[in-house]
């Protein structure tokens, strides 16, 4: 019930808890916008870093795209279900309402606010490399269409590394230990063997891990 997203985001501000919602189509993401921006407006000295999220924010009302950014609220999305979605989710939503509102990447990014990336496991596979990929080129895991799905909203490369990355962190209250490697933070990080920046997107998904540190030790090697 909305009254207890209400009471939640009420509850999260006045006890310094981050709240994350889980909403996908465009009515249930303007509820709770509205019921968080309810709670921000109630309890505004409490409400100046919340960093509140919804997770997968997956199709918007065109005119909510932009309240993300004014709310502060953190679109946590997965670019995979793009690549297992969008070539079916345009008989259920229509051509008019899947260009306006689905899976729109560039509009939020551009409007101010970051997006956490992700692979939300079980439902799409665990490697990140291939939600990387969805994220820049806005195709299916199988490489169609030719240039991608809506390809206005890809992210481009530094922007998907980003989400994964800093802004993910940022997202978690961790961007003072993670998200980057600079001295002082975890040594945490990943080794591939392909350089993402460059590597030509039909290999993209050829990419591999070529080491993993964790703790500052390997704990894995390909070989």
């Amino acid at each position: 019930p909305m009254a207890f997203v209400k009471e939640t985001a009420l509850n999260g501000l006045h006890h310094g808890f981050q709240v994350c919602s889980h909403a996908i189509g465009d009515r249930a993401n303007r509820e709770i916008l509205d019921r968080y921006e309810v709670a921000f407006d109630e309890l505004p000295d409490l409400a100046t870093d919340h960093r509140f999220r919804i997770e997968h924010a997956q199709h918007l009302h065109p005119d909510d795209i932009p309240r993300f950014a004014q709310l502060g609220v953190i679109p946590a999305m997965q670019a995979v279900h793009l690549s297992s979605d969008r070539p079916w989710a345009i008989d259920r939503l229509g051509e008019q309402r899947i260009k306006e509102g689905a899976y729109m990447w560039q509009a939020l990014l551009q409007s101010g606010i970051p997006i956490v990336n992700g692979t939300d496991v079980p439902v799409e596979p665990l490697d990140p490399i291939a939600s990387l990929y969805a994220s820049v080129s806005r195709k299916t895991l199988k490489g169609t269409p030719e240039g991608g799905y809506e390809p206005e909203q890809k992210m481009t490369r530094e922007q998907a590394l980003r989400s994964y990355t800093l802004d993910a962190a940022y997202g978690a209250f961790e961007e003072d230990i993670k998200g980057s490697i600079t001295a002082g933070k975890l040594a945490d990080f990943t080794i591939y063997s392909q350089d993402l920046m460059t590597v030509a997107e039909e290999d993209f998904l050829n990419t591999e891990i070529a080491m993993t540190i964790f703790d500052g030790k390997v704990v894995y090697t390909k070989d």
